[in-house]
């Protein structure tokens, strides 16, 4: 009986240890502190944002009336067809509307599935356990490319009222078809980080799908946010770093925008520390061939999610890795106006060297043709080897324009293939009394007004104070294709 008894109490507190063991493996995770989140990202503080409307207003009217008549006389849209060669990098619609000029700063998330690129946002902007929180899983969760954005209460917005919607900057995505508006969305959260920033979270990257089992463009469309982006987070985790057709064709699209490109290596926390330094040398083995650098890019190491990291691994290493990223994300933020006028003064540039392209095509053209010549042949020849006729040297030669700032030749091959040359007007004729000249007026905002507006911002004037001494943006050029 005694055998009995003791049997049963050992039993009784086998089974009291099994439920114990169970109450504590149910328990809750340790979230993690999200002070120095908060405080990178100035999200505590209480002072309004600041109010570019002025600088806003002022550089829709430099665009609008120095740069876009231009652009569309020698149509630059067309040019941009062919623009991973012509112009590596990023470039503006090809007739940028306002919701594009005045949209805020954009933070891209690209990398292959289930790396935690849905995650990462919920944990940047504390949705996680909320209503607001996007779906995660192990499996591939994110179909869509969802655009996070500001608003006044949570709201979902389906693809095709974003494209309708002209005051955003989303409807030129109307061309690549209905199929792909179905597989956008748009959440808007009222949170204080959106204010001043937009996340895009894109379907993660399988290598064995091939394009068209998307319905889609899937390259196009993705080329279309790159282009768009101040922010590129190229996430991978430990157990994906192999480089597929893919993400190989990805990193070709990102080309020219290496300075954008932040590349992480999440969910460090899950390795050991000799584990890790494999994978993050996999990694740089991965990366090397596609990243086409002098300098190796950087890559931030850390767990992006809220739960506390793993015990024994190198926290403090993780920890100033996030921050360093925060700081990253916050000069974004804190240099949008700068970065969105100079990028606005880098397409006039091109646009510039396009139409004064386009014109000494279109004057030497002119010069070889007789009564007796044949027009199309002509201009075949002209087109096939411009170095013979010295169209780009002589640009070069008579204007301020660096020869790494030449577009491709290839890609006029294409351009006049579908714009007849003869269907444009040489810049000495894009002229009226009451407007000016294209090419003044184009000149003037690149070398005057948009260096004086960015001036403007930085000693913290009015915008509509402009002065080239202060700024020192140089004397105009002059128009050497007016006529006397």
């Amino acid at each position: 009986m005694k055998g009995l008894n003791l049997l049963c109490c050992c039993v009784a507190s086998l089974l009291l240890l099994s439920t114990a063991e169970e109450v504590e493996d149910t328990s809750e995770p340790t979230k993690r502190d999200r002070s120095h989140l908060e405080n990178t990202l100035k999200l505590n503080e209480d002072k309004p944002a600041d109010d570019f409307s002025g600088v806003l207003q002022r550089l829709r009217k430099i665009y609008h009336s120095s740069i876009k008549p231009l652009e569309q006389s020698y149509r630059y849209n067309e040019l941009r067809q062919h623009e991973i060669t012509a112009y590596p990098g990023r470039t503006l619609g090809s007739s940028a509307t306002d919701g594009e000029i005045t949209s805020k700063p954009m933070v891209l998330f690209l990398g292959p599935w289930s790396v935690g690129k849905s995650s990462m946002i919920n944990y940047l902007l504390g949705l996680d356990d909320t209503p607001y929180q996007l779906y995660t899983g192990a499996e591939p969760t994110t179909s869509e490319f969802t655009v996070i954005m500001h608003g006044p209460k949570l709201k979902t917005i389906e693809g095709i009222v974003m494209a309708a919607d002209s005051a955003r900057s989303f409807s030129p995505l109307e061309k690549f078809g209905q199929n792909f508006l179905e597989k956008l969305i748009g959440i808007e959260v009222p949170h204080k980080l959106l204010e001043r920033v937009t996340f895009v979270d894109t379907p993660g990257i399988i290598e064995n799908r091939k394009q068209q089992e998307r319905g889609y463009p899937f390259n196009d469309v993705c080329q279309w946010f790159i282009d768009r982006a101040d922010l590129i987070f190229v996430v991978f985790d430990p157990t994906k770093l192999d480089v597929g057709l893919e993400l190989e064709m990805l990193f070709r699209q990102l080309k020219g925008r290496e300075s954008q490109i932040r590349i992480i290596l999440n969910k460090a926390d899950s390795l050991a520390t000799q584990e890790l330094m494999r994978v993050y040398g996999a990694l740089f083995w991965s990366l090397a061939p596609l990243i086409n650098v002098t300098e190796p890019p950087r890559v931030y190491v850390s767990s992006f999610w809220p739960q506390e990291y793993h015990p024994d691994t190198h926290k403090d290493l993780f920890l100033k890795e996030e921050i360093s990223l925060l700081e990253d994300l916050n000069q974004v933020i804190e240099n949008r106006m700068e970065n969105k006028i100079a990028f606005i003064r880098q397409h006039a540039i091109r646009v510039r060297i396009h139409a004064l392209l386009v014109d000494r095509y279109l004057q030497t053209y002119k010069d070889k043709m007789t009564f007796f010549s044949d027009g199309e042949l002509v201009f075949r020849d002209i087109v096939e080897d411009p170095d013979k006729f010295y169209i780009f040297k002589s640009i070069l030669a008579k204007t301020n324009v660096s020869k790494f700032d030449l577009p491709n030749r290839e890609a006029y091959k294409d351009f006049f293939g579908i714009n007849p040359i003869t269907s444009f007007k040489l810049l000495s004729q894009q002229c009226s009394y009451m407007g000016g000249c294209f090419l003044e007026k184009i000149e003037k905002a690149i070398t005057r007004e948009l260096p004086d507006l960015l001036g403007s911002i930085g000693l913290g004037k009015k915008p509509n104070i402009l002065s080239c001494d202060v700024t020192g943006c140089g004397e105009t050029p002059k128009n050497r294709y007016r006529k006397p």
